[in-house]
């Protein structure tokens, strides 16, 4: 019952409510973006949700597109602006999401969203991740976040899909709340964004 009807009811009006309320803050972060990104303030990838749908994800963009001499992209430190930096550390990089949560392509609670090319390296157990929707936070965010191993994210996110329920995603929230204040597991120690997944070693 909560799964299947309460919790995509849940997730389409608080998704409303939360838009509504924070729009000034949208629209002022998208003003800034807009300013430094020469006009693009907005992320979009594929990403693959429940069942291993391919969809598309948005957020708002924390890099630009700035490239070396040969072309190639600088490193992502080098084109993570001031701006961007600020609205990666307090999360509102994931505002646009919301308009996922609305399309129904995902949840506000369950496991992120990984990259298509994940989708071969997953073992049996990994990719039941994939039995539920994406979320824009989940228990794995709640527990170091970019800041523990693929393999703890992983355990973290089957754990959930095993025993989800309203309680759960209560305390889920809520830890999110307290972790983008103290803004801790943003990333991994000397990176500024996650390491990529090769495989279960």
């Amino acid at each position: 019952m909560y799964n299947s009807f309460l919790k995509p009811l849940f997730d389409f009006i608080f998704a409303v409510l939360i838009l509504l309320i924070l729009s000034p803050i949208f629209l002022l972060v998208w003003l800034c973006l807009t300013i430094v990104n020469n006009g693009k303030s907005f992320f979009y990838q594929r990403r693959p949700g429940k069942g291993e749908k391919i969809f598309t994800i948005v957020k708002f963009k924390t890099m630009t597109d700035s490239r070396a001499s040969s072309g190639k992209l600088l490193p992502d430190a080098q084109r993570l602006t001031a701006i961007g930096s600020f609205v990666r550390k307090t999360s509102l990089d994931e505002l646009p999401q919301l308009l996922n949560v609305l399309k129904g392509d995902m949840s506000f609670v369950g496991p992120r969203p990984l990259l298509p090319e994940y989708l071969p390296l997953y073992n049996d157990r990994q990719r039941k991740r994939h039995n539920v929707k994406p979320g824009i936070t989940g228990l794995a965010q709640v527990n170091g976040r970019n800041a523990i191993s693929w393999e703890q994210k992983f355990e973290y996110d089957i754990w959930y899909v095993e025993n989800q329920s309203f309680a759960l995603d209560l305390k889920i929230l809520f830890k999110t709340v307290q972790k983008v204040f103290k803004s801790e597991g943003i990333a991994q120690e000397g990176q500024v964004t996650a390491e990529r997944f090769t495989g279960t070693k």
